[in-house]
């Protein structure tokens, strides 16, 4: 199989829940610190859905900034989160890609490796703990389809959205490295293509849609994330797409605030809207406008909101 030819990856169907689903909630550094709209529409989304999203308490940064000077250390870093995570007895629910893949990663690596947990829970003996590979580390989509059940997700939609036309992008630490998160196919995704649809919206498909957003590389050349982002959102305005959603805190932040930057650096007009995802669902939800924090978007929504019925 070429890697062009699409995986049969199923949606599995989820029976209806009488109890709430409840998490360990991973909220990472980006998110309260630059993105708070994708908190708040998290939470009020959750909140809606019957999802409990339980506090960390003690959490610490998921070790991805620090991966490349130290992967001792960032693995470290993992273990204590997921060890907090095992004595709530909750699996882990993020809503940052970057936060996913390090967390998903350290955890499959100290499950499956006895000499790297052996290590691991040496150092993590020293502040009282220990990793027992008891949990698993679910971000927003996955809880979605996985534990939700798009089949239940589609029985809550009150407002279809659909008279809007919505783009959206996976980033990159959603898929890769596959052989740890073993989610969607990597190679031609579609479970947010689901979600999107699921809403009533019109999915727009456009060329580049699983290009890099170049936050990962803004720390050794700044000229490359305006060009990817400045390209991005160039081929969404061409598609016909009144928005892009996101999934990723960063990503976020290179389509939504630096789409100014772009447009300068190019002397050209995007004017894209970049939803967090839980903002889109939200107002299929029914869910006031208001109560998703969409006006802490930098590129207002307001003729997107004028177009809903």
């Amino acid at each position: 199989m070429s890697s062009t030819e699409p995986k049969e990856v199923s949606i599995p169907e989820v029976e209806e829940h009488k109890e709430p689903i409840r998490y360990s909630f991973f909220i990472g550094c980006v998110t309260p610190n630059r993105e708070a709209a994708y908190e708040i529409s998290t939470r009020r989304v959750c909140k809606e859905l019957g999802i409990e999203l339980l506090e960390m308490e003690g959490a610490n940064c998921c070790g991805l900034p620090i991966d490349m000077v130290s992967h001792e250390a960032s693995l470290a870093l993992a273990a204590r989160n997921l060890t907090i995570a095992e004595e709530m007895g909750h699996d882990i629910f993020t809503i940052c890609t970057g936060c996913t893949g390090v967390l998903t990663k350290a955890n499959s690596l100290l499950k499956e490796d006895r000499e790297t947990r052996d290590r691991v829970n040496a150092e993590l003996a020293e502040i009282g703990r220990e990793f027992k590979g008891e949990i698993k580390v679910k971000h927003l989509i996955r809880s979605l389809v996985e534990d939700y059940g798009l089949n239940n997700l589609k029985k809550r939609i009150k407002r279809p959205l659909r008279n809007l036309r919505i783009a959206g992008h996976y980033g990159c630490h959603m898929l890769m490295p596959s052989k740890y998160l073993h989610f969607d196919d990597p190679g031609n995704p579609h479970f947010l293509n689901e979600l999107i649809e699921l809403t009533g919206a019109e999915l727009v498909r456009y060329e580049g849609e699983r290009d890099c957003c170049g936050a990962v590389i803004i720390a050794v050349n700044t000229d490359l994330p305006t060009d990817l982002v400045a390209t991005k959102l160039r081929n969404v305005k061409k598609a016909g797409a009144d928005a892009l959603t996101t999934i990723c805190p960063s990503c976020h932040l290179q389509y939504d605030g630096n789409q100014g930057a772009a447009e300068k650096a190019y002397e050209e007009e995007f004017d894209i809207p970049v939803l967090h995802y839980p903002q889109l669902l939200g107002l299929a939800l029914g869910i006031p406008p208001e109560e998703l924090a969409l006006d802490e978007l930098k590129v207002k929504p307001t003729t997107l909101l004028e177009k809903l019925e």
